[in-house]
């Protein structure tokens, strides 16, 4: 008998992802993310909303995802798992790639590992974290593609890894599960950014702001007073939209009135000005720095200073602290399990994987030793090490570097 079973309710659905309703999905069998299961949808819709944010979000995951890998050649077997991953074909960096965005975003993302009984193989699936909920044993992941019409037949239940379930096809599988710590919330992470979502609706709505002004020609907004004779409503509802669709750059800015004239009674426009253009310029930066400070990042990393010249000094010293803040422990966390995994399946010593790291500014000649630029960097060194005598133009060349 299925886990699944039929889940009943209906959830809110609005174009401004700034001004959801309050809604709730009721349900026996997984833990609701969100208060009406609906917070993903809502996380991916604002960050296609605030271009800070999105920036934010897609410049960490590149550097988390770093430049490819380097590794031992004498484990030939894990050279293959870092160029083809899965049967899609795609590499171990684009999975990772995908999982760094994932927990930029949501504070949550969700690998699938496919095996058998003998392991005699091992893939590894990024699965999308909009469709994935924690099961209400806690000990499984459901995955469905429209969680707005949830049917039990179309979902799939995966464990959390380390248990594995037999499948349909044979199969052994599993779902490893990251997310960020919060406390109080103990099935799904919380993303770092969650004090800033405030300041991303004040970004996006000045945003918004603007548009509606270049919609508008940055006509005035005004009261439009018409001068004209009427019988009945019904033709000074005809002349007022007559006159809207002829003089509104766009409705809604100008507000018309009808009335009975005098002789010295024209028709005249109206402006309604302020003078307040200045504080939304200033609102609209102080909400893009805060932005910067909720994801705990930096401003020169998120393309924010570039108009007022480019500092390569600056740039190097943000990308050296987030690399020591962020970036390392990022890329540490997702490596463990999968290096653990690659070790049990299929007896593979991958403690050798590491992650190749290059700020987005050349800070070292490519003429370098990797023991060198290690040294550099005031991190451990070996110049005895084969594997750090290379140059660091060797690393520079490949997506995916052996070095042995």
């Amino acid at each position: 008998m299925s886990k699944i079973t039929k889940i009943c309710g209906q959830v809110s659905n609005t174009t401004d992802p700034y001004s959801r309703r309050a809604g709730r999905v009721e349900s026996r069998q997984f833990w609701r993310w969100g208060s009406d299961n609906r917070l993903p949808q809502l996380l991916s819709a604002v960050s296609r909303c605030s271009t800070t944010h999105r920036r934010i979000i897609n410049d960490k995951a590149d550097y988390i995802s770093g430049k490819g890998f380097v590794f031992d050649t004498a484990e030939p077997l894990l050279e293959v798992l870092v160029t083809h991953i899965n049967g899609s074909g795609e590499s171990l960096r684009q999975i990772i790639n995908k999982v760094a965005f994932d927990k930029a975003l949501f504070g949550n993302a969700f690998v699938e590992v496919v095996t058998d009984a003998e392991h005699t193989f091992l893939s590894l699936y990024h699965q999308d974290a909009v469709r994935c909920r924690v099961a209400k044993d806690s000990e499984h992941i459901i995955l469905h593609h429209n969680w707005d019409n949830f049917t039990a037949k179309d979902a799939v239940l995966l464990p959390l890894y380390p248990n594995f379930e037999e499948q349909a096809d044979g199969t052994l599988r599993a779902i490893i599960h990251y997310k960020d710590y919060e406390p109080g919330f103990e099935h799904y992470g919380v993303p770092p950014y969650i004090a800033g979502l405030g300041v991303s609706a004040i970004a996006y709505k000045t945003d918004r702001w603007n548009i509606s002004r270049l919609d508008n020609a940055f006509q005035p907004s005004g009261i439009m007073i018409l001068d004209d004779a009427v019988d009945n409503e019904a033709d000074a509802e005809r002349i007022m939209r007559n006159a809207e669709a002829r003089f509104a750059g766009k409705p809604g800015q100008v507000m018309f009135v009808v009335k009975d004239g005098t002789e010295n009674d024209k028709s005249r426009f109206v402006p309604l000005t302020s003078d307040n253009d200045g504080d939304w310029a200033e609102l609209h930066t102080q909400a893009t720095n805060d932005i910067v400070v909720a994801h705990s990042w930096f401003r020169s990393l998120s393309g924010l200073d570039y108009s007022t010249g480019f500092n390569s000094e600056r740039i190097l010293h943000e990308y050296e602290i987030a690399l020591n803040t962020v970036i390392l422990a990022e890329q540490a966390e997702l490596l463990e399990p999968l290096r653990e995994l690659f070790e049990t399946i299929l007896g593979v010593d991958a403690s050798s994987l590491e992650f190749v790291n290059r700020p987005p500014t050349r800070s070292k000649p490519i003429y370098m030793r990797v023991w060198e630029a290690r040294k550099a960097d005031g991190l451990d060194y070996d110049p005895q090490d084969k594997a750090q005598q290379c140059f660091l133009s060797e690393i520079s060349k490949y997506n995916v570097t052996k070095i042995g």
